[in-house]
């Protein structure tokens, strides 16, 4: 089969003609009008997400044009652009290159970024996106739990090593085989965009069997091929409830830009509050903004699911980051919320 993170991924919404165009190594194709400028002015804000309804606060934010109220409450005119990117290697980049000021990956790439920036760009995280279950799903009869795979399997995620799906592979790996054995099945991982990794296992016959995503593309699965079924929970391996998908950026933007910044994180925590209180304008919202074609009725049971928590409250991610330290994944070692995300009142009693 062709290698779907070869495919480029482009977007450009809300005003500015911004042409942003990565490849699957995350690095922006050159001659293509979109500059790295030295820090974003106040009032300008470049957001990357990926794909998924783990995203469904910014598609609000974005829809309702909350980050520009907060704005110009504050006395600021915020232009807002929104890119959709594929894996958190390519967002990281996005982030370090300058071309976004706020990224949407896994906690696991935050975890990567913040270690590998610790005492320069200073990235932390800035809010979760809630709470989401997390599925690996197969749709090889014979593998029935993680022990089960075989150098003949092929496991799609986002990227290999570095997502969230990813990291929760290793920890679970370390679980079973004993935390020297924690990257055993890294091997097997290849990186594919959600979408392209769903339709291999609704299909069947190509050399990806398994797909360690998120809502609503594990559900589409399971729906979508009578053979597919779950082999693992994130939630089983991080201990319940847990902020897989988070946005961060880079100490100077926060600071150069506080405004901006504390408009987008007024407007995720009213966008939270809207999803909470109005699940079915939500999904609308969401089917609008995507351009999806997601089946509504599964759309709405995976937002009023009771394992999903809409809130920008971190939870349940300092462990996932002390494991990375204990097997030599990131040399700093966070001992507390505060060490990896930027202290605000919104997010503060976090863990």
């Amino acid at each position: 089969m062709s290698h779907p993170t070869r495919r480029l991924f482009t977007r450009r919404t809300l005003g500015r003609k911004t042409a942003a165009v990565l490849t699957a190594a995350g690095l922006f194709t050159a001659g293509l009008g979109l500059s790295a400028p030295a820090h974003a002015a106040e009032g300008q804000l470049r957001i990357a997400q990926q794909f998924g309804i783990v995203y469904l606060l910014l598609n609000v934010a974005q829809e309702q044009k909350l980050i520009e109220k907060h704005g110009k409450a504050a006395g600021v005119d915020i232009q807002v652009d929104f890119l959709k990117l594929s894996g958190g290697s390519a967002v990281n980049d996005a982030l370090l290159s300058g071309n976004i000021d706020i990224a949407g990956a896994g906690v696991g790439p935050l975890f990567t970024l913040w270690d590998r920036t610790k005492g320069k760009q200073n990235v932390k995280g800035v809010a979760s996106l809630g709470n989401f279950p997390y599925y690996l799903v197969s749709n090889n009869p014979a593998v029935k739990t993680i022990a089960d795979f075989t150098d003949k399997d092929r496991i799609a995620l986002p990227a290999v090593g570095v997502s969230v799906q990813s990291r929760v592979l290793q920890l679970a790996s370390a679980k079973l085989w004993g935390e020297k054995e924690y990257n055993r099945l890294d091997k097997l991982q290849v990186a594919v965009p959600h979408p392209d990794a769903t339709a291999a296992i609704i299909k069947g016959g190509t050399e990806i069997n398994a797909h360690f995503g998120n809502p609503p593309f594990q559900d589409q699965a399971l729906a979508g091929n009578p053979n597919a079924h779950i082999v693992l929970k994130s939630y089983d391996v991080l201990g319940g409830p847990a902020s897989a998908t988070v946005l961060y950026a880079t100490e100077k933007f926060r600071a150069e830009s506080p405004k901006t910044y504390k408009a987008f994180v007024d407007a995720l925590d009213e966008a939270a509050k809207f999803v909470t209180a109005h699940p079915e304008k939500a999904a609308d919202i969401y089917l609008k903004v995507s351009g999806g074609n997601t089946d509504r009725k599964l759309l709405l049971s995976i937002i009023q699911n009771p394992e999903v928590q809409f809130k920008i409250k971190p939870e349940n991610t300092l462990g996932l980051g002390q494991f990375l330290h204990r097997v030599g994944a990131i040399k700093n070692q966070p001992s507390a919320l505060k060490d990896y995300f930027f202290d605000d009142a919104l997010t503060a009693g976090g863990n």
